[in-house]
């Protein structure tokens, strides 16, 4: 019966309504597995929304490669972590004590160090004493005492020395803290003063990089003590922190306390005072060029012309060897009449006599041969009662540098113990000699000299100037970027040079004409020139000096004069850049009025 007979009120059958019922039931089974189809589709669509928001939002347990990430292999590698930075370079574990090579020891920790390859010992300059370890010892010496440690301060690897960072520290402004875990590492700081920190607010990870999918470096605690770095500003909700063990990463800002704290880091390290001698007047130098002894007697001479000065440095000590040994022109008649009119000597030392026999690398790379000298200067100074000793090495190169520079230290060293002044001679600074290293010159000596001339060298295929007033400027500014005022005085020139230029096809020639020194004469002798061939004098506001040029036949002839003008321009710098003094090269080539001018500005 259909379902319209139904609604007209007739009866089903027990027979129809049970048919009925099962066509139902076909129905539903046949519903039902789609419908649970449906479903678990549903469900799965929504575990697996679950899950991938799960696995973007929450945050990755995964930690770091510790053996990738610190970059370390092999048993005795340690990492350096140096302030905000890991490292390439890497230290040494040896007998539970972390040693670095001397590479790192002069790039990033105390250039003052020397390493004496050939000695094999290690050096450091204190003010009255010289600390000498020897490699594999575990004793070092501090001028004659002798001190132990637990440990080897040097250690050999091959070529390589290795100095211990507990050693370096006794001398050094600096910490360090070793971990053996998760890798052997060690954190250098050698910046001190005022740090901010952060507080942990809950538990949390360091992360390598920002973002909470980055792999963990490490777990930090509530209430841990972190120390916040310096960040790019594009960076937001993080910030880069150094754990107390070393490790550097970033911290999400919301798991830390939102008022940042500040820490005073010190070093137990106090920086020795290497006291200088300063007089309380300003120096007024010249040299004294003398070549043998019969020279010494023209001091009598050469005192009467002269005004207002108060040091001279004669050319006394010559380096004959590569021992460290010198030759001597030294006069105690000379010195006694220098004291006798108020004049402190200076002695001059010089590499340039015997420059063709001697080697310079050999004299003072080597300690031995350092030490000698030292004696031989200092034993030189006490017998002949000299007031300082002046160095005057000109032929140092990039190689000998380092041994030159200790050899200041070292000399340095005794002339503080027995009352000498020690001066350092030095060109103009430039890119090509800064290796005389003028900044640790000013620590030791007690006054560092500007050699301001030879701005056209004799050898020059073009004329110029011998010392143009920009030029001076340029060394006295120079050299104040390193040594303080008070230590610097600027030597001006007594001569000039007479350029000729001759007509050629020379490579070098400029303009068709090729440059040469045809002489190098004082001042009186300069006026000649000018008088004999009729030249006329131009003041040159550039040069500071007045320029004179003239021609014979079909050479050209230029003259830039030093006399009282230029002079007067020079020594104006030494009270507008209150420098300790002025200096001149040399006694014999100045008029007597030059003195009235120098004693305006250095009285």
């Amino acid at each position: 019966m259909t379902s319209k007979a139904r609604r007209r009120g007739k009866k089903l059958s027990p027979r129809q309504r049970q048919r009925m019922r099962e066509k139902q039931r076909q129905r539903m089974r046949r519903i039902i597995p789609v419908v649970a189809v449906v479903i678990l589709m549903l469900l799965i669509a929504l575990i697996m929304g679950i899950g991938f928001l799960v696995k973007k939002y929450s945050p990755s347990k995964e930690l770091v490669d510790y053996q990738a990430y610190f970059q370390v292999s092999g048993e005795d590698e340690v990492a350096i972590i140096f302030g905000e930075e890991l490292l390439e370079e890497k230290g040494k574990l040896i007998d539970g004590q972390v040693y670095v090579d001397t590479d790192f020891l002069y790039e990033r920790l105390n250039s003052r160090f020397y390493w004496d390859f050939q000695e094999n010992s290690l050096l450091y300059a204190m003010p009255t004493e010289l600390v000498t370890a020897a490699a594999g010892s575990n004793e070092y010496t501090m001028g004659k005492t002798k001190q132990s440690e637990a440990y080897a301060p040097v250690r050999l690897d091959g070529s390589t020395a290795y100095v211990a960072l507990e050693y370096i520290q006794k001398f050094t402004a600096m910490t360090f803290d070793y971990q053996a875990e998760p890798v052997h590492r060690v954190t250098i700081s050698t910046e001190f003063g005022t740090v901010k920190t952060a507080e942990v607010k809950k538990d949390t990870q360091v992360r390598d990089q920002a973002g909470i999918k980055r792999p963990v470096l490490t777990e930090v605690k509530k209430g841990d003590k972190l120390y916040v770095l310096e960040e790019p500003e594009e960076i937001e909700e993080w910030t880069r922190v150094r754990t107390q063990d070393g490790f550097i990463g970033y911290v999400q800002d919301k798991r830390l306390l939102s008022t940042f704290g500040e820490e005073t880091l010190s070093a137990q390290f106090q920086e020795p005072v290497y006291e200088s001698i300063s007089k309380d007047y300003k120096i007024n130098l010249a040299w004294h060029q003398v070549t043998n002894q019969t020279a010494n007697e023209n001091i009598y001479k050469v005192l009467a012309d002269v005004k207002g000065l108060n040091t001279i440095s004669p050319t006394w000590f010559r380096l004959k060897d590569n021992e460290g040994g010198i030759e001597s022109l030294a006069s105690q008649e000379y010195v006694n009449h220098c004291h006798q009119n108020g004049i402190e000597v200076w002695a001059l030392v010089e590499d340039i006599t015997y420059k063709d026999e001697i080697t310079n690398y050999e004299i003072f790379t080597k300690t031995s041969n350092r030490q000698r000298l030292v004696s031989n200067l200092i034993a030189q100074a006490i017998q002949y009662d000299l007031d300082g000793i002046n160095l005057d090495m000109e032929y140092i190169n990039g190689e000998t540098a380092r041994g030159y520079v200790e050899f200041i230290r070292e000399l340095s060293i005794m002339c503080r113990i027995n009352g000498i002044v020690l001066s350092v001679d030095n060109y103009v600074p430039a890119e090509y000699n800064l290796f005389y290293d003028r900044a640790e010159q000013g620590v030791f000596a007690d006054y560092v000299i500007i050699m301001g001339y030879d701005e056209t060298p004799k050898g020059s295929t073009t004329a110029g100037s011998v010392a143009s007033i920009d030029f001076v400027r340029q060394g006295i500014e120079g050299t104040l970027e390193e040594v303080p005022a008070e230590k610097v005085i600027n030597a001006v020139p007594f001569y000039t040079r007479v350029w000729k230029l001759s007509p050629s096809t020379d490579e070098g020639a400029v303009d068709g004409y090729l440059a040469s020194c045809e002489a190098e004469v004082g001042m009186d002798n300069a006026d000649k020139y000018v008088t004999n061939n009729g030249a006329e004098r131009n003041w040159s506001e550039e040069h500071g000096q007045y320029y004179v040029e003239y021609q014979n036949e079909n050479d050209i002839y230029k003259i830039w004069l030093e006399e009282e003008t230029s002079i007067e321009e020079k020594a104006k710098l030494i009270k507008e850049y209150n420098l300790g003094g002025i200096a001149a090269w040399k006694l014999g080539l100045e008029r007597s009025t030059i003195w009235d001018v120098i004693l305006k500005y250095v009285n």
